[in-house]
């Protein structure tokens, strides 16, 4: 039943998007542009050639509101360029209404902490702001609900702004959602003290999660449990992952398992310790694990190496690659030593080549070595 609504509504919208997609075409092939809707954009210096190539239709709408939404963006301390740019990217911001954009601005404004980082999100996410008025009552709703769990403000605005549409979504799909990942925490062993804590981190680390069905959770920790994964290790794994175990799906996480047995030769409950160091290798493609064995064996590097810092399959060849000349003009064999100089930030690896390089200026102490007094 749950799927047959999901798909009535995914035609629904698709009919939706195509009707607009028509008028919208309608509209600018048979008006002339909204003359104060250009002279508005033209005063606050926004690429008007750059909305006509993209979105044009917007130019031919009326009524529009730019010199009321500048105000408005004004009021709230943006800056002329940060308007100007607001524009640019997203001009649909001027259809909105002010009266229901003021509205708006109050909802973002009780989880923003101040005006300022408002403005900084709308900058980076306008689309998530200029949004239906039909959607302000779940925004308001589910502002509510994630208050009631104790969520930090700064994580609900962050969730608005990244995933709206976990916002625009009835109250009812995230409370599932959030109960399902709950209940998952606890099933495996989770402190209920830490409860609130993890929730948080995995929100704030992918906002998309919300957006899923709770059945695929479920499905591919039961697949994982039915690959020798004890409950305390597939709790590590879920929060390891940040959510991204339900970005995946048995079958692919299946061929990815096997592949990266394939190539290392390493038993059962070997791959299990490597992929509990290494998360990663669940949601990795073959495409993308083949090439980057391929770069870190055609480097010199050993299997061996490999299956002791499994963690290196997260960069790049291109980065490894890098990071390997880098290395090698400090005097570091990367094939005689260990490859977790290879890992971590860019800031980290520069702070180990500081300490290579500080290790080859400093003279050798030679104990037997006569000291040298002054007379």
């Amino acid at each position: 039943m749950l799927r047959l609504i999901t798909t009535s509504l995914w035609l629904h919208c698709q009919r939706v998007t195509a009707l607009s997609l028509h008028l919208r075409l309608y509209t600018t092939l048979n008006s002339a542009e909204n003359q104060q809707t250009v002279e508005a954009l033209y005063d606050h210096s926004v690429d008007i050639q750059r909305i006509r190539k993209l979105k044009g239709w917007v130019l031919h709408q009326s009524p529009a509101y730019a010199k009321e939404i500048a105000k408005l963006l004004k009021d709230m301390g943006a800056s002329v360029s940060t308007i100007a740019q607001i524009f640019a990217v997203h001009p649909e911001a001027v259809l909105c209404h002010p009266g229901q954009m003021q509205a708006q601005k109050e909802l973002w404004i009780s989880v923003c902490p101040n005006r300022k980082e408002l403005v900084g999100i709308i900058e980076k996410f306008p689309a998530s702001f200029f949004t239906s008025s039909s959607y302000h009552d779940n925004q308001r709703n589910n502002i509510t609900y994630f208050q009631s769990l104790n969520i930090n403000k700064r994580i609900i605005s962050k969730l608005m702004a990244s995933a709206p549409q976990s916002f625009s979504q009835p109250i009812e799909q995230n409370e599932v959602m959030v109960h399902t990942l709950l209940q998952a925490y606890q099933e495996l062993g989770g402190q209920e003290a830490n409860m609130k804590i993890w929730l948080q981190k995995l929100l704030s680390q992918n906002p998309y999660v919300l957006l899923k069905h709770p059945n695929v959770l479920r499905q591919n920790l039961l697949f994982l449990k039915d690959k020798g994964f004890s409950t305390a290790e597939l709790l590590h794994l879920l929060s390891k992952l940040r959510g991204f175990v339900i970005e995946l799906n048995p079958h692919s996480m299946c061929r990815t398992l096997e592949y990266s047995q394939d190539t290392m030769g390493c038993s059962d409950e070997k791959l299990r310790d490597i992929i509990l160091i290494c998360p990663a290798l669940l949601y990795y493609s073959e495409s993308i694990l083949a090439e980057r064995f391929k770069g870190l064996l055609s480097a010199g590097i050993s299997m061996s190496q490999i299956i002791e810092t499994p963690t290196v399959m997260e960069l790049t060849t291109q980065i490894v690659n890098y990071r390997i000349q880098r290395l090698r003009a400090h005097g570091y064999d990367i094939r005689k030593g260990s490859l977790e100089v290879l890992n971590g930030t860019k800031k980290d690896f520069e702070m180990s080549c500081g300490k290579l390089q500080i290790h080859r200026e400093r003279p050798l102490f030679n104990p037997v070595a006569p000291l040298q007094v002054d007379d």
